[in-house]
């Protein structure tokens, strides 16, 4: 499994960014895809994602700025951030994670997104 992260860059708060993750061949037992950030000096986190019946899940930092869903046939994870924030910069992860018993997780690199005050 290959995930293929795009989209970050220099913003102004309050502006927007569309993150996108694409993800290589068809991947089978997901039990949800989703989008962490890491700032500087803290731990990775759950930014948003989707579980495998549909159900979007949200930090509540991020709730009703941003947006996330699939498009492609569902190739391609999308990370639509609005009124965006200082404290929204970091480095953003998508992810898969697999049902159990394989319960195993893949990340693909990171994507830088800064936003200026």
């Amino acid at each position: 499994v290959q995930l293929q992260a795009s989209g970050g860059g220099l913003v102004q708060a309050g502006g927007s960014l569309r993150l996108s993750c694409t993800t290589s061949g068809s991947i089978r037992n997901i039990n949800d895809m989703g989008w962490y950030r890491q700032a500087p000096g803290k731990q990775r986190e759950l930014v948003a994602r989707i579980i495998g019946d549909g159900t979007t899940d949200y930090a509540d930092s991020v709730k009703g700025r941003f947006s996330i869903f699939r498009e492609d046939e569902g190739s391609v994870m999308v990370l639509q951030m609005n009124s965006l924030k200082a404290e929204d910069t970091a480095v953003y992860y998508c992810n898969v994670h697999l049902l159990p018993p394989y319960n195993t997780h893949y990340w693909g690199h990171g994507t830088q997104v800064t936003v200026s005050s």
